[in-house]
């Protein structure tokens, strides 16, 4: 069994596991410890190595560019129109806790794996036309802790905040927190092992 990621006593406090923020426009809660440590270990191992990675390319002002992360779709056609990889038993397992605390349904799971500190995501919003407006967004993460930035997009007097993202962690966005707040992964100069994130939507059907 691993011994890395073992970040705080955050799988052995006795206190609330849920925290809530208290920002404008925004609903979030962050569930740390929501993947208990021996499980959370057990997935990041079979996520690293079975997962189908790929690069992806994506549009960034007037060129295509390849983003510095990999990634995988399961469950529905992904954000390039090609078709998803179906619903591993891992996955399925893990869709059914986060549905089960969030009383929400999903259809989808977009795999970010973060290499290492070069590794990113720039300042961004998800989509509106793949999951509507006000979207549920419910992230799991597992392996290196990095910090998850937001900043609203409108308010700049409201002071960015930064929430580190946890071996086991549930982070869950809703309400208007899509809408009004943008968010990123910055790089690090420090070494990094491995992360993986994944994030739970509702997609629409074409």
């Amino acid at each position: 069994m691993m011994t890395l990621f073992d970040d705080t006593e955050l799988f052995t406090s006795g206190n609330s596991p849920r925290r809530y923020y208290d920002l404008p426009d925004m609903g979030l809660m962050q569930y740390d410890g929501f993947i208990p440590k021996p499980e959370a270990d057990s997935y990041y191992e079979t996520l690293l190595r079975n997962t189908p990675w790929r690069e992806y390319r994506m549009p960034m002002y007037d060129k295509i560019v390849t983003a510095p992360r990999m990634v995988a779709w399961y469950g529905m056609t992904d954000e390039a129109g090609e078709n998803a990889v179906p619903w591993t038993p891992e996955l399925q397992v893990l869709r059914d806790r986060v549905e089960k605390e969030t009383g929400l349904q999903f259809n989808a799971v977009l795999l970010n794996l973060y290499r290492n500190g070069n590794d990113s995501v720039s300042w961004h919003s998800d989509k509106e036309h793949l999951i509507g407006q006000n979207p549920n967004i419910a992230s799991v993460t597992f392996g290196q802790t990095r910090p998850f930035r937001l900043r609203h997009k409108v308010d700049k007097s409201i002071q960015q905040l930064e929430i580190p993202l946890h071996h086991g962690t549930l982070l869950l966005m809703h309400g208007t927190t899509n809408t009004f707040w943008e968010h990123h992964i910055p790089k690090s100069a420090k070494e990094m092992l491995p992360r993986i994130n994944l994030t739970f939507r509702q997609l629409r059907r074409s």
